[in-house]
């Protein structure tokens, strides 16, 4: 055989090597994106199963990867939903209903928290020394809640139940949370609704407790909640996903302490309370239920938040919930 001829038979050898290595990664990177979900995450006690769950490894036995991308206000994580950037988040019922107001753009695929025991989402407030105490004495006196949001609807919920409506109802928006409870500390507002843990910080603090959503415990709740396109696309993916969501949920139910440095690493908690706020108790294998979503779009509509309600099997489904 002739140089030359040694030569093209190299060249032709180690162009089709080149060839199948530039073949393989394309396909491996498919397979690693549909095994790859990932997320916008409040720093909120709702979330805590995801960081349980890669830390305990159940992720990764189960061949996915998930990404969690840590946000700093609702506003954010729904803008990184919107822009494509995550395939899914914790949210809440009118949240995603925010979502579908065109078209089904996300589904609901379980209930991240609920009220259980003494671990409310939300509690209403007055402020230190107030003479308010009973639902009752709300009446007529400025709230200061976010407007449009989760916090409004409980906090409505949470006066009708305790005689409160109408026109007695009133409300001063303060959107921003620190701000919230520093006006209720220092008196500047009479009453907050405030998510925990910072409503376990304002009574360490001296707030009065009047009522919590333990209440109601048919009303709120946070939720998992993923595109359409991504429960379609990645489907086997996000159905690992709610095992190993709902394995942590057991690992955190059985034992909560163990967790307890791992929640005051991830979660928001203020310094006055790492020692008093405890790993709450979370629901497992539950979707919201039609009568949750119906109340829901009732008060989203009474808002003008929507101009008719949407579907419940349009926005919820209960098809990825761990077996």
């Amino acid at each position: 055989m002739s140089p030359i001829e040694m030569t093209r038979k190299r060249a032709v050898f180690i162009i089709s090597i080149l060839s199948l290595c530039l073949a393989v990664p394309s396909g491996m990177f498919a397979a690693d994106e549909n095994s790859t979900l990932r997320l916008a995450l409040l720093p909120i006690p709702d979330v805590l199963p995801v960081y349980v769950a890669a830390e305990k490894g159940y992720f990764a036995e189960l061949g996915i990867t998930v990404e969690a991308l840590s946000v700093g206000s609702a506003v954010e994580r729904d803008q990184l939903l919107q822009a494509g950037r995550v395939d899914g988040l914790i949210n809440e019922i009118a949240g995603a209903a925010n979502f579908n107001r065109e078209k089904n753009r996300v589904k609901i695929v379980s209930v991240a928290r609920s009220p259980l025991g003494n671990s409310p989402l939300f509690r209403l407030l007055a402020a230190p020394g107030s003479n308010l105490k009973t639902v009752a004495d709300l009446a007529g006196i400025p709230i200061g809640i976010s407007k449009n949001t989760i916090i409004e609807y409980i906090t409505t919920r949470l006066l009708e139940a305790g005689g409160v409506s109408g026109q007695a109802i009133a409300y001063q928006s303060v959107p921003v949370l620190p701000e919230r409870l520093q006006l209720l500390m220092s008196g500047q507002v009479k009453a907050v609704t405030l998510p925990d843990p910072l409503g376990v910080s304002a009574i360490k603090g001296g707030a009065v407790e009047i009522v919590n959503d333990t209440a109601l415990k048919s009303v709120s709740a946070s939720v998992v909640t993923f595109t359409t396109d991504v429960l379609v696309k990645k489907q086997d993916t996000v159905k690992k996903f709610m095992v190993a969501w709902d394995r942590a949920c057991g690992d955190l139910n059985s034992d909560p302490a163990a967790f307890q440095a791992l929640m005051l690493k991830k979660i928001r908690v203020p310094k006055n309370i790492e020692n008093d706020f405890h790993v709450p108790p979370l629901p497992r294998k539950q979707v919201p239920t039609k009568a949750q979503w119906d109340d829901v779009m009732a008060w989203m509509l009474e808002r003008n938040l929507l101009t008719v309600p949407l579907a419940y099997e349009g926005s919820v489904t209960s098809e990825f919930l761990a077996k």
